[in-house]
């Protein structure tokens, strides 16, 4: 086998089981009954090793859902948890402008723009070493090293893969920057550059300058210079500014609609015993796991009988639907046809866990059977409604739902999201859900 994502006496495991174990946070994805930590791409590899590894890539970002239910336990009553939301949203409001307020301007910045980067680093010498050693012991410069490529044989530890498998290895481990660490073969760089530019990663190469200081304005990760080759550029205006909507529209909303919120949980606890919210593990970006609030509109077992229930399913791909569920309880079947289930995914939003739009986040169960090229949807933060909801809701086909996802992406700006709203709209109130 030419790629080393497998151990030659290892069985691969089917769907995205085994890329699962490459993205932090995401262990508890394929059904482990006890999750191991996962340690960025090298934990995967027999001869990876954890001191390679950066804390920040080795820390599972589940360990706080750990040991927990998906579903929550419910309020005393509904009145409890109605003012306890209420109370909430207010807190937050309070905070947020108190924030805004204050003069740090990145306050509120998406984290697509301002979270922490993966990194692969190209070379295991010393100064690649150096590179992984500086970043780990410094999270705050906001770079997480999964692992370092190497074309020599035999492998060396923390080696996840060679060169060739940078395209594979860069999507499943949702890599954002490729650093060259020397000794540079003409080849081999052109070569990472070019898979490096189609993947849309940055590139940059920490040069050997023979003891001397580089020129001023070089960027320094200790008092190693990197030069770079390549970098995408991100319209961060524009993804602020869809933060700064998405914020202010969820202040507004969940203000406005606290006595809807009130009166729907009522109804939910009176059609049938069980908390009035919801609240279930899905996939978010980077296939990082969160917890996503829904008013509750199945029976309380729903989760167990889905089981059973999965020969009926009527979609194709990794994506559970079917007509007449048995477990959608009366008050839910309205819920849903106007969506109103998914008031509660404000919280999600104000938390910058979804945007107003973008894709729509999976269960975890069927986010375990992605394939590779359904993984570039998860490049963004989910969303509350997306181009599929308004295009192609009832259609069957998960392949065509990613391919609009993928659009979305490469497509996006602030007046498509505005676009999508407004449909958004629409599509609620025809009611039109299901």
């Amino acid at each position: 086998m030419s790629s080393p994502s497998f151990h030659s006496r290892q069985p691969i495991p089917e769907g995205t089981e085994w890329a699962a174990r490459l993205i932090p946070g995401a262990a508890g994805v394929c059904g482990r009954k006890k999750p191991q930590p996962v340690m960025g791409l090298a934990a995967t590899y027999p001869w990876g090793s954890a001191a390679f590894l950066p804390a920040s890539c080795a820390r599972n970002r589940s360990n706080d859902l750990r040991g927990q239910s998906p579903q929550r336990e419910p309020h005393k009553n509904w009145s409890q948890a109605s003012l306890g939301w209420i109370a909430s949203t207010l807190h937050s409001a309070a905070l947020l402008v108190s924030r805004l307020a204050q003069p740090n301007g990145n306050r509120f910045a998406m984290p697509a723009v301002a979270g922490v980067r993966n990194v692969i680093i190209v070379g295991t010498g010393g100064l690649a070493q150096r590179l992984a050693s500086h970043l780990e012991k410094h999270p705050e410069l906001g770079r997480s090293v999964c692992g370092f490529l190497n074309d020599g044989r035999p492998p060396r530890k923390g080696v996840v893969g060679r060169t060739s498998d940078l395209a594979e290895l860069a999507r499943v481990g949702f890599v954002d920057e490729v650093i060259l660490a020397g000794p540079h073969d003409r080849e081999k760089t052109l070569r990472v550059v070019r898979a490096a530019q189609q993947l849309r990663l940055d590139v940059k190469m920490a040069p050997d300058l023979f003891g001397f200081e580089p020129a001023r304005g070089t960027e320094r990760i200790g008092d190693i210079p990197l030069i770079s080759l390549h970098e995408e550029r991100l319209p961060v205006a524009g993804l602020r500014l869809k933060r700064a909507l998405d914020v202010t529209v969820a202040i507004i909303a969940l203000l406005l609609l606290s006595p809807l919120v009130a009166l729907l949980a009522m109804i939910i606890r009176l059609d049938s015993p069980g908390p009035a919210f919801y609240a279930a593990l899905r996939a978010g970006r980077k296939g990082r796991p969160f917890r996503c609030y829904k008013f509750r509109t199945m029976v309380r077992d729903a989760d167990a009988r889905k089981h059973e229930l999965r020969e009926r399913n009527e979609r194709h791909g990794p994506f559970f639907k079917i007509a007449g569920d048995p477990r959608i309880t009366r008050a839910g079947g309205f819920l849903r046809r106007y969506s109103l289930d998914e008031l509660p995914q404000l919280w999600n939003v104000l938390k910058g866990e979804m945007s107003l739009v973008g894709p729509r986040p999976h269960p975890l169960d069927d986010f375990s059977a992605y394939a590779i090229e359904h993984l570039p949807r998860l490049d963004v933060i989910p969303g509350m409604t997306g181009l599929w909801q308004v295009t192609a809701r009832r259609d069957p086909s998960f392949q065509a739902g990613v391919d609009l996802d993928i659009k979305y992406i490469r497509r996006w700006s602030l007046s498509l999201d505005l676009k999508i709203l407004l449909k958004t709209v629409a599509v609620v109130l025809h009611g039109s859900g299901e």
